[in-house]
């Protein structure tokens, strides 16, 4: 070695020395202090003969742990939905039918939340969260088997998780029966809920949100429910209307809402807790769910006003059914976009979604010739559609979304398009096969009497209004 690489290495021995005597009184006088970081901070000197340390070892991954803003924010969300389940839905529909039929419409709503939010928790979570294959999940949670208070979900108790998660569950059945309203057995009604829950409600929310599931590998995107929710809903729905049958008198007798008061006052509810809907959706109090958030409001407004300006310039007056419904078809487009898209690309989603679902409840459900009594097809599918499918496109960071920097529209589009197909398909069988058999169980049609004296006293010997 040279005199001059001894030198060197001598200074910076010596250095190191000293930096350790004036180090030591410090360390000495706090006893308490945390040990000094490992060897990246120290001066090593390594000679031409020395071999390379050892590379440091992988840091360990960061420990999941509870995270009480993010609980409490869940929690709040799962309130908020079900506030817009009961009483939003519920006196949205109730408010569409006829007096003689609203404790019916809200007696089905509200059984029917009460109904599969238990079921949820019996097998429905274990078969769409519990690992599984492309279609389904597996028993591993059968009645929630092996979850305590203390078990995380993400940053979040699993128990709040699966409370979040089933009121989607029973939401979804719940818009069905706007469909098939004023004329279908409670019996009926509530067997076909339980067995379309089962068999498409389960498997289509697997497929879609369930990390092993065929539409999440494949890349769909669905925030907050456009298809497990709403298109899902909606073709049931359809597929009843159907099956069903046409209400007494439907088509030469006029069947306006009894009361556009609490049809109002429902669309405001539902406004309202769809932020827990999809806001919530991003499972925290982050960056995303405010996201969510705005584009609710935005997407929303927009549809609402896009709804009654085309009923403007086709009927020459704004409504107040109209603004409501345009209001309900925005939250429906934007929910599979929410935390997907822009500010801006959430107004253009809730202008084309508004006016799109104004032909839906016209002019295609006249082509279609079915019985959807309160538009759950012409609102929830056609806006589910439509809403999934411009995800595929608003998503991408050129129109403000939070695709990555390679995102393709086109690609994505053919995702969502397939994932919309794969939905429709599924629910539609599914919901033929279960009308089918529990028309020939219970029968499907209360009887003409009962229904031209009106649900509310022939199914529950009740009325809505004592006059």
């Amino acid at each position: 070695m040279s005199i001059k690489k001894m030198f060197t290495s001598a200074l910076a021995a010596g250095a190191l020395l000293l930096a350790v005597g004036f180090s030591a009184p410090a360390m000495a006088e706090d006893a308490a202090a945390p040990a000094a970081a490992p060897a990246a901070e120290a001066v090593v000197v390594v000679t031409e003969t020395q071999a390379a340390p050892a590379a440091a070892p992988a840091a360990p991954a960061p420990e999941v742990v509870l995270n009480t803003g993010d609980t409490a924010w869940m929690l709040t969300s799962t309130m908020l939905v079900i506030l817009m389940t009961i009483p939003g839905l519920a006196l949205f529909y109730g408010g569409l039918g006829r007096s003689k039929n609203m404790l019916s419409v809200l007696m089905q709503v509200f059984v029917i939340f009460s109904t599969i939010t238990v079921l949820w928790c019996l097998y429905g979570y274990s078969l769409v969260f519990a690992d599984g294959g492309s279609f389904v999940g597996t028993f591993g949670k059968l009645f929630l088997n092996g979850v305590k208070p203390d078990t995380l979900s993400g940053s979040i108790p699993e128990y709040v998780f699966i409370a979040f998660q089933s009121t989607f569950a029973a939401i979804t059945c719940a818009l069905i029966v706007g469909a098939f309203a004023e004329r279908m057995k409670f019996a009926a009604v509530l067997a076909f809920s339980i067995l379309w829950f089962t068999f498409s409600y389960i498997p289509v929310a697997h497929m879609v949100w369930a990390p092993t599931g065929l539409l999440f590998a494949d890349g769909a995107l669905d925030f907050a429910g456009g298809t497990v929710v709403h298109i899902n809903a909606g073709v049931a729905g359809l597929v009843g209307a159907y099956m069903v049958g046409k209400r007494i008198g439907f088509g030469k007798e006029a069947m306006p809402p009894h009361s556009l008061t609490l049809t109002m006052v429902g669309a405001s509810l539902l406004w309202v807790g769809w932020f827990g809907f999809n806001a919530g959706s991003a499972l925290g109090a982050n960056p995303i769910a405010g996201l969510a958030f705005i584009n609710t409001i935005l997407a929303t407004g927009a549809a609402t006003l896009s709804w009654i300006t085309v009923e403007s310039m086709l009927k020459g007056k704004a409504s107040m059914l109209g603004a409501a419904s345009g209001a309900v078809a925005g939250l429906v487009g934007i929910t599979p976009a929410a935390g997907f898209v822009g500010p801006m690309g959430s107004i253009v989603l809730g202008l084309i979604v508004g006016a799109v679902c104004v032909w839906g409840v016209t002019g295609l459900k006249r082509l279609l010739g079915a019985d959807d009594a309160f538009d759950v097809f012409g609102v929830h599918g056609v806006g589910g559609i439509v809403g999934a499918i411009l995800t595929g496109v608003l998503a991408a960071p050129s129109f403000g979304g939070t695709g990555a920097a390679d995102f393709s529209i086109a690609h994505q589009v053919m995702v969502q398009f397939k994932a919309v197909l794969i939905t429709v398909v599924w629910t539609a069988v599914v919901a033929f096969i279960i009308y089918k058999l529990v028309d020939l169980v219970i029968g499907l049609r209360v009887s003409d009497e009962a229904e031209r004296e009106g649900l509310d006293i022939t199914s529950h010997g009740e009325t809505a209004y004592h006059s």
